[in-house]
């Protein structure tokens, strides 16, 4: 665990040594005295200020002392952890996404633009690049922990108070107001297995200056890639090898034998290269391809730094300010560089020298590239929060109010390596026409396929293709709240709000794509557009009875997007009922909608291709199972077209929970909730898999006219089974958002804690969290059955999760130990359901003096990686389990000040 090696960026160096003042003022100065404890607290879901966390609907809190003694790495490191977000995302590990930058969750299983993703109440820019190239999301990689205080997770519809997007609920992180003093944090991390390493530097504090309150927080990190090739089960590619080198007869399909090509070269892909014989011949191959260029764990430097000032202008009036600034930078690799002779077109040419169509092949070798890290992807992203207002007392009235202003901005630079156009001159010299049926003609020599290339050489044929995407969220709001008239039961308090805000977007496409620059003739649009937002909102609390108490919200929003303008009414209400001083029952209804994302409705014709696709109809057809098919799991998989429209439908909302919280006493409470959430005129884009899977069944029953199946097919181009090159391949996955009909989610929630005190053992406390996925039942069009996707092996989302925490402090010490069950989730293959998991986390803190503690954290103590080798390679099941195993965490912290 190294932490000298931890590299500043200029932005980190200049905060330091301005925070090292801080600290050195904050030693020599006694801190103002605190402001007494309020009252009363605003919690997520609602506006008006509360005596209890407990509510109508349920919350979920986790504070940020938690996130440290729980072992969680990071912000979203234990929201992804928690209970109630049992959907399956593709983050920053997971390889070959969209969004490898960018972390994010999905409550209920209902994806992670369902969830809507607050900071201090307030909304942040979506992240610039669309999630899986469909939806818009936040991203939650910017955040320090150390400053943060709580986070509150609302589940259910919560749009009557926060508008669009709060479909599956509301996750709400919540900054420190107020720090005493300077805290120097520092924590190393590496893995048993090998590989991995994490260095973090945290600097936080405040100080209080009279009426001028400031807190601060700067973090660094520094994460190393872990290799495929640095796991012992991922290091070598099962079932057939990767065509490394080869040249084919189109006509025939037979493959001609390179001579001692194969051997010559047997010392690239780390010496793994041989001479590969099958019934049509032989070529070079290798089994080490996919492991040598691929990171399943990103690499990550970022550094994020925040700050807050309250500044008391009188004793009824406070200005607030806050900023969060993030820079972050990440590397991954998917895939390496290969060329396939005039890929642009038919991937085959006419060679003058035989005269038959051939299909030259040649994948390109880290030996022969100056290294793996060559061919790295990198994403440069910055992103920007800033909030200004005033708060305070309406004079004469008992009233408060907040009228606030909040901008956030990101920007995420992209720089990917592509084939230039000249890479088939390169390997089969001068383009000498086309014949009768358009198809290249080259006379190639076979030497200058078969030999060695040299870094040069292969930075002549590479290039950096750089985009540009940005996005940005501005909103103006004006709060108020207090107490309306008394009932006999006792008085009734209101909270109302305005809002007016402005989002917008643009993904820039490197212009010399379009220009014929690189080896491709696919063209790359800019997409980009804005919309603006409208609000009027109101929320009651209505004492009924002395044990009875009910809230009313009522909200309208009006969009205007793509010269549209749509509004839309949604409300909720709620009970508590407390039949009995340690008891409370609970129920909520609410509406809830969300507007089209912002991607869905601008995007112009985007292309791409998927990391692997499987072709489930020619599997079936060959009759073979999907673990041995030949058609499965192919790299790089099929191109797609995707397009946006502007006629989409706002999605619309419902869902009620019923609960019960039962708390006898202060060191113990018990709480169960149902919750049920529907939605109408869902926006999707169905996956290419689930297409392929629904084409194959279509077409083996014969069923080429209801409506799923005709909208599949239609979305799926073939080559025709006479086609010389490739027949009956897939050639184009086209997909574009559509209005679903319909999508349900229930389950149940439970919760539990209990603290044992004791005089000469200290004190105990046991935490417990489950969370239960009823159903999740959903129809594509109107006339489709209803399919529960809990049943479907297609379906990734976890059924079940559970989190237990036994936490024990005596004198100096404070030790956890945090226990993580994973329900079953299918295999790769998706022909059966693998075993739940447990992951056992240790933490133990020792405070060495009043000043310092040192802190030792052991992730995955039993070392315990879930293989799962029906998919075949990489051999666990990517996404829901990580490959990392055991780590080991190092961490010292130190406080200046009183």
């Amino acid at each position: 665990m190294n932490i000298t090696n931890l590299k500043l960026t200029p932005l980190a160096a200049a905060a330091i040594s301005l925070l090292c003042g801080a600290a050195q003022q904050a030693q020599a100065q006694t801190a103002s005295a605190g402001a007494s404890t309020p009252t009363s607290v605003v919690v997520t879901g609602s506006r008006i200020p509360r005596a209890s966390l407990e509510g109508p609907s349920a919350v979920v809190v986790i504070t940020g002392e938690e996130i440290t003694k729980q072992g969680y790495k990071n912000l979203f490191d234990a929201l992804n952890n928690q209970a109630q977000n049992s959907g399956f995302t593709t983050g920053a590990d997971f390889g070959n996404t969209h969004t490898p930058s960018a972390n994010t969750i999905s409550l209920r299983g209902l994806g992670p633009n369902h969830t809507l993703i607050l900071l201090n109440g307030r909304r942040l820019a979506d992240f610039p690049t669309a999630y899986e190239g469909a939806v818009n999301f936040t991203n939650l990689a910017n955040i320090p922990s150390s400053i943060v205080e709580r986070v509150e997770i609302l589940s259910g519809g919560a749009s009557a108070v926060y508008g669009s997007d709060a479909i599956a609920g509301v996750v709400n992180i919540i900054l420190k107001k107020k720090a005493d003093g300077v805290d120097v944090n520092l924590k190393a991390g590496t893995t048993s297995r090998g590989g991995g390493g994490d260095k973090r530097l945290q600097v936080s504090g405040g100080h209080s200056f009279d009426q001028l309150n400031t807190v601060f927080s700067l973090e660094v990190l520094d994460r190393d890639p872990l290799w495929s090739k640095q796991r012992d089960f991922m290091a070598v590619r099962d079932g057939t090898p990767t065509n490394t080198l080869s040249r084919k007869n189109v006509n025939n399909g037979n493959f001609y034998d390179l001579g001692d090509a194969c051997g010559a070269l047997g010392d690239l892909f780390g010496g793994s290269q041989f001479k590969h014989s099958v019934k049509k011949g032989t070529y070079c191959a290798s089994n080490q391809v996919s492991p040598t260029y691929w990171t399943t764990q990103t690499k990550n430097r970022s550094t994020n730094l925040f700050g807050s000032a309250n500044y008391a202008l009188s004793g009824t009036t406070e200005l607030f300010a806050e900023f969060l600034l993030g820079q972050n930078k990440t590397a991954n690799n998917t895939r390496g560089p290969s060329w396939t002779s005039s890929s642009a077109d038919n991937s085959y040419f006419l060679n003058k020298n035989s005269g038959v169509y051939e299909a030259w092949t040649k994948y390109i070798s880290p030996e022969e590239m100056g290294g793996v890290g060559r061919y790295n992807r990198v994403w440069d992203d910055q992103a920007t929060s800033l909030s200004l207002g005033a708060k305070g007392d309406i004079a004469g009235t008992g009233w408060r109010y907040e009228a606030g202003y909040s901008a956030s901005f990101y920007k995420s630079e992209g720089h990917v390596q592509r084939a230039l156009a000249n890479i088939d001159s390169f390997f089969l010299g001068p383009k000498l026409g086309v014949d009768k049926e358009g198809i290249a003609i080259y006379a190639p020599d076979q030497a200058r396929l078969t030999r060695r290339l040299t870094p040069e050489e292969f930075n002549s044929i590479t290039g950096q293709a750089d985009s540009d995407d940005t996005s940005r969220n501005q909103t103006l709001s004006l709060v108020a709240n207090g107490e309306l008239f008394e009932l006999p039961a006792g008085p009734v308090k209101l909270a109302t709000i305005a809002e007016a805000g402005h989002q917008r977007f643009a993904n820039k496409p490197d212009p010399r794509i379009n220009q014929g620059v690189f080896n491709t003739l696919a063209k790359s649009d800019v997409t980009e557009g804005s919309r603006r937002r409208y609000a009027l909102g109101v929320e009651a609390s209505v004492p009924l009875l002395k044990d009875l108490n009910s809230t009313l919200a009522g909200r309208y929003d009006r969009y205007n997007y793509a010269g549209r303008n749509e509004g839309k009414l949604t409300y909720n209400a709620g009970a508590e009922w407390r039949p009995a001083k340690p008891l409370l029952v609970r129920g909520n209804y609410a509406t809830s909608f969300r507007a089209p994302d912002m991607n869905y409705i601008f995007k112009a014709r985007g292309t791409g291709y998927y990391s692997s696709t499987t072709d489930h109809y020619r599997c079936a057809q060959a009759g073979q199972s999907i673990d041995t098919c030949d058609f499965a799991n192919i790299s790089p998989g099929s191109d797609y077209v995707q397009t946006g429209s502007k006629d989409l439908r706002s999605e619309k909302g419902k869902s009620y929970g019923l609960g019960a919280v039962w708390s006898p006493s202060a060191d113990f409470d018990v709480t169960v909730d149902y919750w049920n959430i529907k939605i109408d005129d869902l926006v999707t884009n169905l996956s290419a898999d689930t297409l392929l899977r629904d084409e194959a069944a279509c077409r083996i029953k014969g069923d080429l006219s209801s409506p799923t199946c005709a909208d599949t097919i239609a979305r799926i181009t073939r080559n025709p089974l006479t086609a010389l090159n490739k027949p009956g391949e897939i050639r184009e996955i086209r997909v574009n958002p559509i209005n679903a009909a319909y999508q349900d989610a229930d389950g149940i929630d439970l919760s539990a804690r209990y603290a044992l005190r004791t005089q000469s053992w200290g004190k105990f406390t046991l935490k417990g969290n489950y969370t239960k996925s009823l159903s999740k039942n959903s129809r594509q069009f109107d006339g489709d059955a209803l399919v529960d996707e809990l049943d479907e092996l297609s379906n990734q989302d976890w059924r079940d999760k559970l989190n237990a925490s036994l936490n024990w402090n005596i004198g100096n010490w404070s030790n956890t130990v945090f226990a993580q069950r994973y329900g079953k989730v299918p295999n790769s293959a998706q022909t059966a359901f693998l075993s739940p998991t447990t992951l056992v986390n240790l933490s133990s803190v020792y405070k060495v003096t009043p000043r310092a503690t040192v802190s030792v954290a052991i992730n995955n103590v039993n070392n315990r990686i879930k293989r799962d080798t029906t998919g075949g390679w990489p051999n666990y099941p990517v996404g829901n389990y990580s490959p990392v195993g055991r780590q080991i965490w190092l961490e010292l912290n130190y406080h200046f000040g009183s």
